[in-house]
């Protein structure tokens, strides 16, 4: 038995800046299935908005998150965002944070999809990796107990309150429960269930289904964003800093297509727009053979590209065999970002006591049914901080629960039996399977076949999964036990995304319906909420907190 004053479950850049809030009163440990500088925070390429420029403002800022979420953000929540996201800027440059900077030694920003001013600060196109190196420091500095390679299989619920989590040492296998006054979860998204994401290979969505089985409700999960740039073949993010730079799309006729689209924002309208573009051209024939368009970058120079997108250059060279400074490169769509996940208020809190949550695998809704390029970060930082600040305020009146040795014992049962089934069910077939039904069915666009089709697939998986065979029998660095741990978390979480698909009968941000194409205020302009139960998935309403932004047509 472990016991801390605060655990934090998740080593991204929404954990860390929790750890540095409340490891300055509390006992605190951070518990990572990976190395914290290995977590996906550090893939993040194109920046991080904050208005901070003279022409700028918070309220400007809202007014483009809003819309761009297409009214579905809690309103009260993204001017916190706004607000408290030029303090945060400005205290990570203050920590060390190398930003570019334009000639006059300002912050250098440039310009994200859906925004009105250049609001995205930037460091080269590694943005998120600095950050995350730089309060990594931090949570070092100040002696940060890190349980790293730990998975966090179950959170411990005792009368209604969480009192911890269960966790497995990957080294050694060993179950160990954790004992905590108060239990934060930022674990990130849920991208590998799809066979195209940018997203990294532990993005399982293991916080979201370990709260859902423990009675937490699920929010607004069936708005997932596709980002529009992906390499062809490899999916690795292509950032939107391209297009920021002024990188146009090209279909084989060599036409700019956004054109026909967004001819207001062309290549930066925002990201759904874009990837629905870009899948149209492909599926009416105006892609390449094999299903892709160009992103071409050649009219920016060597110089420019050379030192504001090193990385890009970089990859595209490596796998695509082609140079963006003299070729265009071949991009798709691939599923990139969570906008639903645990409810969260703007101090993440969760409708569990003793629970909180925050970053991507959390939804305050402040990202509503679409992200805007650069508000990611933001979101980690800024609500990462205020979880941090409630909880070190939180912890202070509360005793250490008695114990965990109950949940203990009854997860070791759930693993044994996972690792000694032996009916033959091969993990790496309901893996694909799942990962291409996904993205078939549940991708870019939508219709209600396709998730009838969706839904019963899923369902006979997990049916499958539950014989599942696992040949490793070993205890430590028993990688099979830990992928089919995550795979169990990505049936959880595709059911529930697909219930919240079908029941929304409307178009709205990154959920697009062939068969009901047009967005419904009056039907759906709701939060949906997905609560486990023994007959699956029951679905609730809740309503969004709309203030000073009435819902508008969305046009760009």
């Amino acid at each position: 038995m472990v016991s801390h004053d605060v655990i934090i479950v998740g080593g991204g850049l929404a954990g860390l800046r929790a750890a540095v809030e409340t490891s300055q009163v509390a006992d605190t440990a951070l518990i990572s299935k990976v190395h914290p500088l290995r977590s996906h925070s550090a893939a993040a390429q194109g920046g991080i908005n904050a208005a901070i420029g003279q022409e700028d403002s918070w309220e400007i800022h809202a007014f483009d998150t809003i819309k761009g979420g297409d009214y579905l953000n809690d309103q009260p929540a993204v001017e916190i965002l706004c607000q408290k996201g030029i303090e945060e800027v400005f205290f990570m440059e203050h920590l060390g944070t190398p930003f570019s900077r334009s000639e006059d030694g300002r912050i250098a920003q440039w310009a994200a999809g859906g925004q009105q001013q250049y609001r995205t600060c930037y460091a080269g196109d590694r943005t998120g990796q600095v950050l995350l190196h730089t309060l990594y420091e931090q949570a070092l500095k100040q002696n940060l107990k890190v349980y790293q390679e730990w998975f966090v299989t179950s959170l411990i619920v005792e009368e209604g309150r969480c009192c911890g989590v269960i966790a497995m040492d990957i080294a050694s296998g060993r179950l160990e429960a954790f004992r905590a006054k108060a239990t934060i979860f930022c674990t990130g998204g849920y991208g590998r269930i799809y066979a195209r994401t940018t997203n990294g290979l532990s993005n399982t969505g293991d916080g979201m289904a370990v709260a859902y089985r423990a009675q937490v409700p699920l929010q607004d999960m069936e708005f997932v964003q596709f980002h529009p740039t992906s390499l062809f073949g490899s999916n690795i993010l292509v950032t939107e800093a391209c297009r920021g730079e002024g990188a146009y799309l090209l279909n084989r006729h060599n036409e700019r297509f956004l054109s026909r689209y967004a001819p207001g924002k062309m290549e930066l309208a925002p990201r759904d727009i874009v990837s629905r573009s870009i899948e149209t051209e492909i599926l009416e024939g105006r892609g390449f053979p094999g299903g892709y368009v160009l992103l071409d970058l050649r009219h920016l120079g060597e110089k420019r590209i050379t030192e504001k997108l090193g990385q890009v250059l970089e990859l595209a060279k490596d796998f695509t065999r082609l140079n963006p400074i003299h070729e265009p490169i071949p991009i798709q769509p691939a599923q990139h970002y969570a906008m639903g996940g645990i409810p969260a208020d703007v101090d993440g809190v969760t409708p569990r006591d003793g629970f909180y949550a925050a970053g991507e695998c959390a939804c305050v809704s402040v990202q509503g049914a679409n992200r805007l390029g650069g508000n990611a970060l933001l979101e980690t930082l800024v609500f990462g901080c205020r979880v941090g600040q409630r909880v070190a305020q939180d912890v202070k009146n509360r005793d250490l629960p008695a114990s965990g040795e109950a949940a203990l014992a009854e997860e070791e049962k759930r693993l044994e039996a996972i690792k000694n089934g032996s009916r033959g069910e091969r993990m790496g077939r309901i893996v694909k399977e799942l990962t291409n039904t996904m993205w078939d069915k549940v991708g870019v666009f939508r219709d209600e076949k396709g998730l009838r089709e969706a839904q019963d697939k899923i369902w006979e998986l997990q049916d499958r999964y539950s014989r599942l065979s696992v040949d490793d029998k070993s205890r430590a660095f028993n990688t099979e036990l830990v992928s089919a741990l995550e795979l169990g978390n990505m049936l959880t979480v595709a059911e529930v995304i697909v219930a919240g698909a079908l029941t929304r009968q409307e178009s709205r941000g990154g959920h697009f319906r062939n068969d009901y194409s047009q967005r419904d205020d009056k039907g759906f302009l709701h939060h949906t909420l997905a609560y486990k139960t023994a007959e699956g998935v029951r679905l609730e309403r809740k309503e969004v907190a709309i203030t000073r932004y009435q819902p508008a047509e969305r046009t760009y």
